[in-house]
């Protein structure tokens, strides 16, 4: 078990992220952000390490990429027991990354509930924010991913109460948490999809 030296923070949803991120510069976690969530952070007087810096360039395609990127990858994935992870993460200048605190974009309440068109409905399809949290995930030895809003609290008195030091099991709850998250996401996306599919076809009929 490893402390948590660095952190990735990009979420949708603000609520508590302030709160969180405070309590981790107390306790000397650096943050790295983008995009709103570094905002926001910085008006409230928050330093942060912007993602930019982290993978040498600027977001792209209106924000479709700014976080896939080895630098970013390979911090969430590395294997802190392996020496070839390591001398890969070194030889790309890149430095391990401890926490991942994401949520995703909402599909259901931006896309699906507000009826949008197809076109608009895909612009709320998170790419960056599923693959980081299941790379933490599957790391889960070394990386604790964090979800939802509501788990910022317990991480916080889980966090005190144990030093700093999440156990094996703990570890392992945050990562089912996760997967759960991650499948109902692709679940909504394709049911939303297949019943696109059905509308097009029906008004293809003659």
């Amino acid at each position: 078990m490893n402390n948590i030296k660095r952190a990735l923070v990009s979420v949708w949803d603000k609520q508590g992220i302030v709160e969180l991120v405070k309590f981790l510069i107390d306790n000397q976690i650096e943050v790295i952000s983008t995009g709103g969530t570094k905002k926001i952070l910085e008006e409230n007087n928050l330093p942060v390490t912007s993602v930019s810096s982290i993978t040498n360039q600027n977001e792209i395609m209106n924000g479709r990429v700014k976080t896939l990127h080895p630098n970013l990858f390979g911090g969430i994935l590395a294997d802190r027991e392996n020496e070839n992870h390591i001398e890969d993460l070194n030889h790309i200048n890149a430095q391990s990354i401890d926490l991942v605190i994401i949520n995703l974009y909402p599909f259901q309440k931006e896309a699906i509930d507000k009826k949008l068109n197809l076109e608009k409905s895909i612009e709320y399809i998170d790419i960056g924010g599923p693959s980081m949290l299941r790379a933490a995930a599957k790391n889960f030895k070394h990386v604790i991913p964090l979800c939802e809003s509501y788990q910022y609290n317990a991480f916080i008195e889980d966090y005190k109460e144990n030093k700093g030091l999440f156990s094996i099991e703990k570890r392992i709850e945050y990562a089912k948490i996760v997967f759960n998250k991650t499948m109902r996401y692709d679940f909504l996306i394709n049911k939303y999809f297949c019943e696109q599919s059905q509308l097009i076809e029906e008004k293809l009929m003659p």
